[in-house]
């Protein structure tokens, strides 16, 4: 958002309990597992490695994405996380400045708002 308060965009990408539920689903072999912050970054057993794969892989592409951004826009994006898990992945990188789990139900009730008379 700018200083004029015009929205400038996003990025939409697969939530990381799509990406679990992928794994479970398509490799037979893998557990359904519980999005968490692993003890380890190196996994020492299947669930671990799917733990810290799964979380550490989507810090890093949080990062990657703000960082880009950043740079498209000539300095710093303000990166809010939404949705369930977002309160789970915000502690672990200081590129989230704010979180709010509830944000999609919020733009639902304004336009809804908007749209009722």
């Amino acid at each position: 958002m700018t200083t004029k308060r015009e929205y400038l965009g996003n990025a939409i990408c697969p939530s990381v309990t799509i990406s679990a539920d992928a794994l479970f689903q398509r490799a037979t072999q893998l557990p359904r597992i519980d999005i968490r912050k692993p003890t380890r970054v190196i996994g020492r057993t299947t669930v671990g490695a799917m733990e810290a794969g799964l979380f550490y892989g989507y810090v890093g592409m949080v990062e990657g994405l703000v960082r880009r951004m950043s740079d498209e826009l000539g300095g710093r994006a303000l990166c809010v996380a939404t949705g369930g898990l977002a309160a789970v992945i915000a502690p672990e990188t200081p590129l989230i400045q704010h979180v709010d789990v509830d944000l999609t139900l919020h733009g639902l009730r304004i336009v809804w708002e908007r749209n009722r008379s």
